[in-house]
This record gives structure tokens, C-alpha cells and sequence, in this order.
């Protein structure tokens, strides 16, 4: 359920007709990508710059407020310059990015929960240092399906 049918909803973004962004929706995953991606490494960074409070350490040890908080800032702001690429306004789409990235994050923790409960550490080996290639796009489950369901709601008719 959450490798197959949520992660299909990034593809899915092809199928919308958002009026004015015709022949363009590859963006719209360009963007999500980027921006949900980005936020994860941001998060990272912030997290070791800065971390102090740990966010869920039963769950993911390494997770701490300061790298949440300080990554979903960079990303929204991300999110804002990257707004060229989407049919959304710079504030628009930085509300966007925070509210991807924000539900990225929830997929990051249940991905880590689950592999907890399973007790593995990795998804595989696929990438060296990163774990398989479900630990890269974990924060893609939680994502793709609020984006799709953002856009088709609010930009398409």
C-alpha cells in the first residue's frame, strides 16, 4: 500500500489539466521532487548544525526539532524559488513545499517505524550510505498523494 499506491500518485500529476499549464505537469514533479528531496537533506543539515531536542528517539534517533523546523523553513524557501516551474504564485508555492515537506517528514518517521517494528535498519543496499532505494523516497509516500490531491483541488478545473 504505501510503496505502490501513494507513491503512484506522483506519476499521476501527468494526468491533471491545470489551465495555463499545459504540456508542463512534468514540472509539478520536478518541483515536488526537489522541494520534498531537499527538504530531507535540509533537515539532515540543520539537524547536525544545530540539533539539541530529539524530535521521536524511540523511533529515529537522529531526528531533532531544530533540523524539522530549520529544514521545512529552507525547503518552503525553496519551495518559493522554484515557484517558476509550477502554475503557483511564490506564496502559494512555498505553502505548498512546507505542507509536501511537513507530510514528508510523517513519512520519513513511519518508514522508521516500520523498519523498527521489523527490526532492520535499511531498505536495502542499493545506494551506498543511504540504505535501499525505499530510504530515499520514504518521504515521497506521505508527500505525492497531499500534493496531487493539493493541485487537483485548488489549480486544476
Amino acid at each position: 500500500m504505501i510503496s505502490v499506491y501513494c507513491v503512484s500518485h506522483v506519476p499521476a500529476l501527468l494526468t491533471l489539466e491545470v489551465p495555463g499549464f499545459e504540456g508542463r505537469n512534468l514540472l509539478l514533479i520536478a518541483f515536488l521532487i526537489v522541494t520534498v528531496q531537499g527538504s530531507d537533506v535540509l533537515q539532515y543539515i540543520f539537524g547536525k548544525l544545530f540539533g539539541r531536542h530529539l524530535l521521536a528517539p524511540t523511533v529515529s534517533p537522529s531526528k531533532t526539532w531544530e533540523g524539522l523546523v530549520g529544514g521545512l523553513a529552507a525547503s518552503s524557501l525553496l519551495g518559493a524559488l522554484l515557484s517558476f516551474l509550477t502554475p503557483f504564485s511564490p506564496l502559494q508555492a512555498a505553502g505548498v513545499a512546507l505542507v509536501a515537506c511537513l507530510m514528508g517528514f510523517f513519512g520519513g518517521l513511519v518508514a522508521s517505524a516500520i523498519k523498527r517494528d521489523q527490526g532492520v535498519k535499511d531498505w536495502g543496499h542499493l545506494i551506498e550510505g543511504h540504505g535501499g532505494m525505499m530510504d530515499r523516497a520514504d518521504s515521497l509516500v506521505f508527500a505525492a498523494p497531499v500534493f496531487f490531491h493539493t493541485v487537483r483541488y485548488f489549480w486544476t478545473v
